[in-house]
């Protein structure tokens, strides 16, 4: 989506920063960054509580709840970082992947201001913010890794060669990750969304009191698999006592430790494979304590230099929407105002339409 407008003038403009928004799904987030990146404000509007008493995000209930959240989220993130709409050198918004009637939302608002302020517009890859996100802060720059995107709704492993130019190693065929934390809980009676859930019971409980299954993990494939992970568990339900404190924990931490291992074994032969020594991981998963602990270990092990952005930037958020439009706008890049929604909008493409 990204590059399909007109290389920018920037030397012209005294503007300083840039005001992006996020609402790929139920969460509406805006946040102002510098040109060249640095985080000035930012701020999430939850709609967990509401999702919650559907145990899953609702498309229709997420788009009417972003209508109301976004002109005053705007006007926060501005007081937040003390400037005005004049102070803001471009607009940016997540064009997809998502829930097109929620992703219209945020790109609508973007580009009006876009037009009422007479700035540039950028569509934004949301895969891409998670996969630059690890390098927001003092991580920067951005640089050549192996990524592993790893969210509710994505798992990716991607060759980052340079801003832009991005390699898909592997993804899932069928679950993501995240996916198979949250159906997992609904299960074992875990409220939504169940992979934090999952994530705090599992300290309490025995990694190896169950074995599931860990997919894809012989030979030189960097393809995942959760959807077997879930049958297991399913089956096994009814031999086991839930309502037993310990044995709720146990289910957690062998499912947990399934998950983490596939995740970070795929990783670590991804890395083989490219010969990169920085690994960056992000997306909601990527908060996940186990996930942490056990990526340090191994990456202090292979001697791989390890990047994880901070929680508040793993889930969807706008900063690191901010972040990745900063780095395209040095670039002189921007979009068309005509520029489409995308709820399948493929993170590899994203450099096809640039200009």
């Amino acid at each position: 989506m990204l590059g399909m407008g007109v290389m920018l003038k920037r030397e012209m403009r005294t503007e300083k920063y840039l005001l992006a928004l996020e609402s790929s799904c139920d969460e509406t987030a805006a946040a102002v960054c510098d040109l060249d990146g640095v985080l000035k404000a930012s701020r999430i509007a939850s709609q967990i509580e509401i999702h919650r008493l559907y145990g899953g995000v609702v498309p229709e209930v997420a788009s009417r709840n972003h209508i109301l959240n976004v002109r005053p989220l705007v006007e926060r993130v501005l007081a937040d970082a003390g400037i005005t709409l004049n102070d803001v050198a471009a607009f940016a918004a997540t064009s997809g992947p998502g829930l097109v009637s929620s992703l219209l939302i945020g790109t609508s608002m973007a580009k009006g201001l876009a037009v009422a302020e007479g700035k540039p517009f950028l569509a934004v890859n949301h895969m891409e913010g998670h996969l630059l996100s690890p390098f927001m802060g003092s991580n920067g720059p951005v640089r050549p890794c192996v990524g592993l995107i790893v969210s509710g709704g994505h798992t990716l492993l991607v060759n980052v060669h340079q801003l832009g130019h991005y390699e898909l190693l592997g993804r899932t065929r069928d679950d993501a990750a995240g996916e198979a934390f949250d159906k997992v809980a609904k299960m074992i009676g875990l409220p939504y969304p169940g992979g934090p859930e999952i994530d705090k019971l599992a300290a309490k409980g025995d990694p190896a009191a169950l074995a599931f299954p860990r997919s894809f993990l012989n030979g030189r494939s960097l393809e995942f698999s959760f959807s077997g992970l879930k049958t297991a568990v399913l089956y096994e339900l009814p031999r086991l006592d839930l309502k037993n404190e310990q044995t709720l924990a146990d289910v957690c931490a062998s499912v947990q430790a399934a998950i983490v291992e596939v995740l970070v074994e795929k990783l670590m032969l991804a890395a083989k494979i490219t010969s990169c020594r920085t690994v960056a991981v992000s997306g909601g998963v990527s908060c996940n304590r186990g996930l942490r602990v056990t990526l340090k270990t191994r990456c202090d092990r292979a001697g791989l230099e390890l990047l994880l952005a901070e929680p508040s930037l793993c889930t969807d958020n706008a900063g690191m929407i901010a972040f990745a439009a900063a780095q395209r706008f040095k670039l002189g890049q921007s979009s068309s105002l005509e520029a489409e929604v995308d709820p399948n909008l493929p993170l590899v493409m994203t450099d096809a339409s640039i200009t």
